[in-house]
């Protein structure tokens, strides 16, 4: 966030709209056009020229480089740019502001994620589109030769190099010496869950013993008001893999995933839910691939072969902007950040906490600090089914503000605590102290 090419973006857009303010002004107080038509001829007047502006702001300063003529310049990245500047706004007023509005999130934190988001959509649409030149020494060549050679804007560059690095990390920065997983755990918190606990404690087991698969099933039971309790004590006399605890922390989706984080044995986890929406079979294999050696394995159900079967349309909705923010604001290619069901080792979870959140935010908490410390991952897609017994737990209106705090909290680690609890720091002073007793 604060490389040179986006802060020169941010400051280029911050000038753009001081000229806009200045030239409604002067068009309406100096030269009278204050009747309703007139002012908004005076807007559209201020909006063009400062979008004018701004292009030039952003050519010359920001991408530079690549061809300069009336054909490239005029004819393709002005309108280009026109159309980004139009899908940033034309997002944030009829998408981003209505949702946050429904969320009842303060206007003021409204305005500025809504502006931040614009910025990011019209940054990365410039940034891949508008601005992609061919390089102008190899012009010529280009119109007599077709070749594909392309110029890629200097902003980009950076980015380019570090997703490379990012990606070649992904695949590669696996411990196999910690490669092996013995024992499964998962772990599931329940509330006021008697009608769908049995047929998914039942299903897991089947599966996961079918597989050969070493596990336990830990519940948290979250101080059920129904017959959940009498249930897992049944269960637990039949099967002597599962075994249940009752939440010691407040009522809450994120105090019972936490209790369960806290008293499972196995050598990674599971979290999964209670009404039967994640595919047991994906548990499956989730543990083969951590056995490659990853630290966490990451579901999607956004991606090529995952599934998803009667999402709320609201639900939907809310959750693919929720997790295209997380995306823009992180520069993730994981776009499913939300869902609950994730596995990780038992060091993941120890090098992570603790952990804050008390909702269902914590969903949100752990992969991104799992990922902002430096653990390695990869992502399978998954199958997501809508539960059929039961009542939802988790409340939008009520959550939009918790989500935003622990998105800002974490970003806020990742881009000023200097790395303190990043895994590669951990790791230089576990050995340091080897050295030292050594």
């Amino acid at each position: 966030m604060f490389r040179s090419k986006i802060l020169k973006f941010l400051l280029g857009g911050g000038l753009a709209a001081t000229l806009n303010l200045a030239l409604i002004y002067l068009i309406i107080e100096k030269l009278g056009f204050n009747t309703p038509f007139l002012r908004n001829i005076a807007n559209i007047i201020s909006i063009e020229i400062s979008l004018i502006f701004g292009f030039f702001i952003y050519r010359t300063w920001v991408w530079t480089g690549g061809v300069w003529n009336i054909r490239e310049v005029f004819l393709r990245q002005l309108p280009l740019y026109h159309v980004s500047a139009g899908v940033a706004v034309i997002t944030r007023i009829l998408f981003i502001f209505p949702i946050l509005d429904w969320l009842k999130i303060n206007y003021a934190i409204n305005t500025f994620i809504g502006a931040l988001f614009s910025a990011s959509i019209n940054y990365l649409i410039s940034d891949r589109f508008v601005f992609k030149t061919p390089l102008k020494k190899t012009y010529n060549k280009l119109q007599t030769n077709n070749s594909p050679d392309t110029y890629y804007p200097e902003a980009l560059a950076p980015a380019l190099s570090v997703n490379s690095r990012f990606r070649k990390a992904e695949s590669n920065n696996t411990d196999t010496s910690n490669s092996n997983v013995n024992t499964l755990s998962i772990v599931i918190p329940a509330y006021n869950e008697e009608d769908c606990i049995v047929p998914t404690v039942q299903t897991i087991s089947k599966i996961l013993e079918q597989e050969k698969i070493d596990y336990e099933i830990l519940v948290v039971n979250d101080n059920s008001k129904d017959k959940t309790e009498e249930l897992l004590q049944q269960m637990n006399s039949q099967n002597n893999k599962l075994r249940y605890v009752n939440n010691y922390y407040p009522n809450g989706f994120g105090f019972a995933v936490r209790c369960g984080l806290e008293n499972f044995t196995g050598d990674a986890v599971a979290v999964v839910m209670a009404d039967s929406s994640d595919a047991p079979e994906d548990i499956v294999f989730y543990y083969h691939k951590l056995q490659e050696g990853y630290d966490c394995v990451f579901g999607s159900r956004f991606i090529k072969g995952g599934k998803v079967i009667d999402y709320p349309s609201h639900k939907l909705i809310v959750n693919r902007l929720a997790n295209l923010f997380i995306q823009i604001l992180f520069g993730l290619k994981f776009n499913d950040t939300t869902n609950a069901f994730k596995i990780y080792r038992k060091d993941v979870i120890e090098g992570i906490s603790p952990l804050v959140s008390h909702h269902f935010n914590l969903t949100v908490e752990i992969p991104l600090k799992a990922i902002v410390r430096g653990y390695s991952y990869t992502t399978i897609p998954i199958t997501w089914r809508n539960r059929t017994t039961g009542v939802s737990k988790l409340k939008l209106k009520e959550m939009g503000s918790r989500y935003l705090f622990i998105v800002l909290y974490i970003w806020l680690e990742k881009h000023l605590s200097r790395g303190d609890y990043h895994l590669s720091k951990k790791r230089l002073l576990i050995n340091q102290r080897f050295k030292s007793n050594g």
